[in-house]
């Protein structure tokens, strides 16, 4: 299984994709931090820019990735090889090399630049972002054979994560605006990894006056221990309930 990684990684690595994701990060972090003065706007334009890019360049690679090995994947699994260590080999290769692509090209501009825990904070979402989306991309890829619909559902999926849901929460608070929905929806954000990865570090960054009431209330949960344990343990679930759907789908599957 050792094997099977270190050859994935040496072949992804190499990818275009993933240097040009490299440097789209490292130049930038460094217009940011060279436009502003103040190191937490330039933290919330690193950030408003990650949660755009990381999701959706993580989707379509994982996606595309997957398909592009499918037949390197059926000549492995005509070896002595489990079809669980073939899959967990994919997904932890293919985010071996995500995350070498952030920490490259944004975590060491953020350490030099603001070696703060606002910059650690945003950081460990990323990967955490970069977990979890990889996980339901690998999931559509597995569930569905064709690779034009896999792909566009993985779109479909990211497009539904950064615009249709808030869409639908604004539905939710303005129809149910007598009643107070503060509490719900603490439960409504954690149904969206990328609403939860904003909510978690912009709290961080101490801008919960901006927010109001609702900013206040983020605050006091999220800022707490109970809150950063809540947003971890929803991050784990989005990580590992897509991965062990794909797992035990993979292991039945008609290759």
């Amino acid at each position: 299984m050792k094997e099977l990684i270190l050859f994935t990684i040496k072949d992804i690595i190499k990818n275009k994709v993933i240097i040009a994701y490299t440097l789209f990060l490292l130049v930038t972090t460094l217009v940011l931090f060279s436009l502003e003065d103040n190191s937490g706007k330039a933290i919330l334009g690193i950030l408003n820019t990650i949660l755009i890019v990381t999701p959706i360049i993580t989707l379509i690679f994982t996606t595309i990735q997957y398909y592009n090995s499918y037949e390197f994947i059926e000549l492995i699994l005509s070896q002595p090889i489990s079809r669980i260590s073939v899959i967990i080999s994919e997904y932890v290769a293919i985010n071996i090399a995500l995350i070498m692509a952030v920490a490259a090209g944004m975590g060491i501009p953020l350490l030099i630049f603001s070696p703060e825990k606002e910059a650690l904070w945003l950081l460990m979402i990323s990967v955490f972002l970069t977990l979890s989306c990889s996980a339901i991309a690998l999931l559509i890829s597995v569930y569905i054979r064709d690779k034009a619909k896999g792909i566009g559902t993985s779109l479909l999926i990211w497009f539904y994560f950064n615009f249709i849901y808030d869409g639908i929460i604004l539905l939710i608070l303005f129809t149910f605006s007598e009643y107070p929905l503060e509490k719900p929806t603490l439960a409504l954000i954690a149904l969206n990894p990328i609403d939860l990865a904003r909510v978690t570090v912009m709290l961080q960054l101490d801008i919960s006056a901006l927010m109001g009431y609702t900013g206040a209330l983020y605050k006091d949960f999220f800022g707490s221990m109970t809150g950063i344990f809540f947003s971890m343990g929803c991050f784990a679930l989005w990580i590992i309930i897509p991965l062990w759907i794909t797992i035990v789908h993979f292991g039945k599957k008609d290759l």
